[in-house]
């Protein structure tokens, strides 16, 4: 892995080209079903189009100097779609309605069996990756918690059944992709925060059966929703973040740097590592450097140098490709400062 202090990181998602993508379209929701409308490439000639996607969003971040990188989820029409959509148990043809985060109604998968993996999704992504970059890579998966929150379950006889099911679907994911190099591996659990007295009964035990057998540092990232779907003021605390600390996760992935979180609640987690958001995505401005180092010597405070790891507080689809890079290049350079301070 990496020696050096304050290493960078990417959450998961980086834009998507104009040309691959209706970002209009894109602007308007997070797909929880497939919505192959948003693709502008025939499903033809889609794959290599979003494998090139795929080798323009690793050079950018290489380029930007950020140390583990991802592959963009270049192929990805949201982050959590990807794979559930794949699951035996899953109906996306008829899907569901919940209402989101935001108070809107949406569509969703309908669980009309029992949830169990098919086949691998990710690994021939992953193995992209790694032909493609000499980076330490990070691979994504959506957690069991925020699957069984964006699915409506006409089968399960409880959600906790359902969640368990989730969760050894996204282990075998894992370990898959254990197997074929992956250098660190998250989940996404956004939804943690949506159901904290659900999540208070069985989020870990399920986040715990996901990583079973994983000994590649593992992450799970939360945060409070894209900015641009999300908009207007954020909470400044998370009602399910201590728990974690039960969990086998190494690293706690959170955004910081635009809902202004109290960064004291650190000292909960003591015993694993952080990876901070320290680039606000609410802001099409790009930080400077400085105000970079300033939410990275903020949260110093709490954290010791060598757990913490700098990063936008989610995943950056919604940016344009532009403001995307000078974010990434700002934290570059803001950790940089920091890491010559410490000696």
């Amino acid at each position: 892995m990496i020696p050096k202090l304050l290493p960078t990181t990417v959450v998961g998602s980086y834009p998507q080209p104009d040309w691959l993508i209706n970002r209009q379209l894109l602007s308007k929701v997070v797909p929880r079903v497939p919505m192959r409308e948003m693709w502008r490439i025939s499903e033809q000639f889609r794959a290599e189009a979003q494998d090139g996607a795929t080798i323009v969003a690793i050079r950018d971040m290489e380029r930007a100097g950020i140390d583990i990188i991802t592959d963009g989820e270049m192929r990805r029409e949201s982050y959590s779609n990807y794979f559930a959509s794949t699951l035996d148990g899953i109906d996306t043809e008829s899907p569901g309605r919940i209402i989101n985060r935001a108070g809107r109604e949406t569509l969703v998968p309908r669980v009309v069996g029992k949830i169990t993996r098919k086949h691998a999704v990710e690994v021939r992504d992953l193995e992209f990756l790694r032909r493609h970059t000499d980076r330490v890579t990070k691979v994504t998966l959506p957690g069991p918690f925020t699957m069984a929150q964006q699915a409506q379950n006409e089968w399960y006889p409880d959600v906790e059944a359902m969640i368990m099911d989730l969760a050894a679907a996204v282990n075998a994911e894992l370990l898959d992709l254990q197997a074929a190099g992956a250098d660190v591996i998250q989940i996404d659990e956004p939804w943690l925060r949506n159901d904290p007295e659900a999540a208070k009964r069985y989020a870990v035990p399920a986040i715990n059966r996901a990583l079973r057998g994983i000994s590649v540092p593992t992450v799970i990232h939360l945060c409070f929703g894209y900015a641009a779907v999300v908009p207007g003021l954020k909470p400044t605390g998370y009602s399910f973040l201590p728990q974690l600390a039960e969990t086998t996760v190494q690293q706690i992935s959170i955004e910081a740097a635009q809902a202004k979180v109290d960064l004291g609640v650190l000292t909960d987690l003591s015993a694993k590592k952080i990876v901070l958001g320290v680039i606000d995505l609410g802001n099409q401005a790009i930080e400077t450097p400085e105000i970079v180092a300033g939410r990275i010597r903020a949260g110093l405070k709490f954290v010791s140098a060598e757990r913490l790891i700098p990063a936008p507080d989610c995943g950056m689809k919604y940016l344009q490709r532009d403001v995307a890079f000078g974010k990434l290049q700002a934290l570059s350079v803001g950790a940089a400062i920091v890491r010559s301070e410490l000696g």
